[in-house]
Formats: structure tokens, sequence, C-alpha cells
């Protein structure tokens, strides 16, 4: 079983930016996910156990960079040049092995509770 703890969601203006953490319970495989309104969960990035590989979706490439800290479990997704097309609750998500591939929910095993990011206009 993986604790999955997310934090630093909140309220941003359009263009502006916000870093969400989540604390792992072990070093693991990770991936942000985020449910707009009304919308299903949807892949937003992942990053592999040494950090060394990341995958992010179309629509955050170039926006949204996914990294780890070296010395904890800790994932990060700094994410820059919001809009309100981001707004959604994110989650983060485990799962045993990275693969570029691998964006689907059921891909992923393990869940956080997720955080709500809004982005005004």
């Amino acid at each position: 079983q993986v604790q999955l703890v997310e934090s630093g969601g909140g309220l941003v203006r359009a263009g502006g930016s916000l870093t969400l953490s989540c604390a792992a319970s072990v070093r693991t495989v990770m991936g942000w996910f985020r449910r707009p309104p009304g919308k299903e969960r949807e892949f937003v990035a992942g990053i592999s156990l040494g950090g060394g590989l990341t995958s992010y979706a179309d629509s955050v490439q170039g926006r949204f960079t996914i990294s780890r800290n070296k010395d904890d479990n800790t994932v990060l997704l700094q994410m820059d040049n919001l809009g309100p097309a981001d707004t959604a609750v994110y989650y983060c998500a485990s799962r045993p092995y990275y693969s570029s591939n691998s964006r689907g929910v059921s891909d992923y095993e393990y869940w956080g509770q997720g955080t709500q990011v809004t982005v005004s206009s």
C-alpha cells in the first residue's frame, strides 16, 4: 500500500504559476492527473523512479514541469502560464514501473485525495 498526499493547490490568476507537491510513503513511479469540472480524469505528467524520464500531455507540454526531490519521496508539479482551462482537481498517483505510454487512469495503482486548482481569467 502506497500513501500519497497532495498539497499546494489554490486560486491563481491566468498567466500565473503554482507548484503542487505529492508526498509518497515510499519511492515510486509517479504521475499527475487532473479532473476538470464536468470532465473525465486525464493524464498530465509522469516521472520515472530516478527522475530522468518524464512525459507530458500535449496540453501542458512546455508549461508544466514534473520533478522529484532526491532526498525524499516527494514529486513536484511546477505549473506556469496557467489558464482557465487548467482549472481542475489535481491528483498524484503511483505505479510500479515507468512507461511513457502509461497514461490511463487504470495504469496507476494508488491515488492521492486530490487538490483543487482554480485559475481565474
